[in-house]
């Protein structure tokens, strides 16, 4: 079985990345040489946190660190999100290796 792939796109960079769904935003966002704020990268501390404009992700975890209303105004944690459709994400911080 191949997993789904999908073009996620990061603000105001307009960087693009493919991203398999089977793996967290974080890990591909990597592969593709782009680094987002982390720290634990199991959900918890919220460096990752950013803002999806648009797409679909799905958590393998049963409670990620997020409110039910952040959650709802787009919020998403990369290190464990999981893509689900094409994206865009807000993350400002965002910044490339060799940077």
């Amino acid at each position: 079985m191949t997993a789904s792939r999908y073009r996620i796109v990061l603000l105001p960079q307009e960087w693009q990345f493919d991203a398999d769904g089977d793996r967290p935003l974080l890990a591909s966002a990597e592969d593709a040489g782009i680094v987002l704020p982390r720290s634990c990268r199991n959900g918890t501390c919220r460096t990752c946190m950013c803002r999806m404009t648009s797409g679909t992700v799905e958590y393998r975890i049963e409670w990620p660190g997020l409110l039910r209303e952040e959650r709802a105004a787009g919020w998403i944690l990369p290190c464990v999100a999981h893509p689900a459709a094409d994206m865009m994400i807000e993350a400002p911080a965002a910044h490339r290796f060799e940077d």
